[in-house]
């Protein structure tokens, strides 16, 4: 015989369908909150040892983190500044010989010589450039936009790793007397798989990048700084990351001459061997180890719902995802949920 509805279950229900409508409706504002959340949770994780060793309040804690933060940014700047500047400059002068590189070694090709006529065959009619004019007023809205969100983003995560203890208590008391335990719980959980997260990533984000430039300068290949920087930047977003700037990079060096590109490839291949081998094997010591399947559906999923945003915070939104589902069936098993 059948378990009849209960009011609590229609509750949970219903609740659900809320939230889920209310996320996608207001998907900016869940993923620049999910953002900020992040910012406070590294922002943390560096303070927290200040606090415990010295025993400093979180507030001073936070603030001499952010002005070691800012310390480092202005003095690496200044020691490096002139020669980062001419390095980025180069680049930016590179990228169109890269383009034309690319396109002279596609034409030698088959299948490339197929790609260039099928790409030079499109003829651009006059309300077609309209359209492409309105896209770039677009597009530099977009930066100033983007420039914004950025600002706000830092602006709260840091308001966010200030004092948690308030907006924890605030969401805590939104949920039932019966079910704060359980949402402390989960909240506890949450962060400190996400904060795991964030520490794995971090490590493998800066041994890419430093490797990469290692690779490219023993290679005596140009302008090895700015594209290893963009080889740390891009593992951020797992598989889709490493391929864009293995080819980037492929491509500027390119412009140098075949060999050249030979060599920045050997390059690339080693360090994502090295990085998928050795650095990934220790970081995940500390890190959240989520199976390299559910990664990459990650990307997939949150790009087709949330655009370039979800794809950028695929992982750590899958991460949490993970994460509530298993406390969710702890919950299930330990016979209900008292969030209702």
């Amino acid at each position: 015989m059948r378990r009849p509805i209960a009011a609590r279950d229609l509750w949970l229900l219903t609740a659900a369908v809320v939230g889920a409508v209310l996320l996608f409706t207001l998907a900016n504002v869940a993923l620049l909150v999910f953002g900020g959340v992040l910012i406070a949770l590294a922002l943390r994780l560096l303070a927290d040892p200040l606090i415990r060793r010295w025993r400093l309040s979180p507030s001073w804690a936070l603030l001499i983190v952010i002005v070691a933060l800012l310390a480092l940014l202005v003095g690496g700047s200044w020691l490096i500044g002139s020669n980062v500047a001419e390095q980025v400059q180069a680049l930016r002068e590179a990228i169109p010989r890269a383009i034309q590189a690319s396109r002279a070694w596609l034409s030698e090709l088959s299948a490339g010589r197929w790609l260039l006529e099928l790409y030079e065959g499109t003829e651009l009619a006059p309300e077609q450039l309209l359209q492409l004019a309105g896209v770039a007023t677009g597009t530099v809205n977009a930066t100033v936009g983007a420039i914004g969100a950025l600002v706000l983003l830092l602006a709260l995560g840091v308001y966010l790793a200030a004092d948690p203890g308030i907006y924890r208590c605030g969401f805590v008391r939104l949920m039932p007397v019966k079910g704060r335990a359980t949402a402390e719980r989960l909240l506890d959980r949450t962060g400190h798989q996400l904060t795991r997260w964030m520490l794995g990533q971090g490590i493998s984000m800066l041994a890419v990048g430093v490797l990469t430039t290692a690779g490219l300068t023993l290679a005596g290949l140009p302008l090895a700084l700015p594209l290893g920087v963009i080889a740390g930047l891009f593992e951020f977003v797992p598989y889709f990351g490493p391929i864009a700037s293995g080819l980037f990079i492929v491509a500027v060096a390119l412009a140098e001459g075949e060999t050249q590109a030979l060599w920045a490839a050997g390059v690339c291949f080693a360090v994502q061997q090295t990085e998928a081998f050795v650095i990934q094997p220790l970081a995940q010591r500390w890190a959240v180890r989520l199976a390299p399947a559910a990664a990459l559906l990650a990307v997939v999923i949150f790009g087709l719902l949330f655009g370039l945003p979800g794809v950028l915070l695929a992982v750590p939104l899958m991460v949490l995802t993970v994460t509530l589902a298993e406390e969710g069936l702890k919950l299930r098993d330990a016979g209900g949920t008292d969030l209702a």
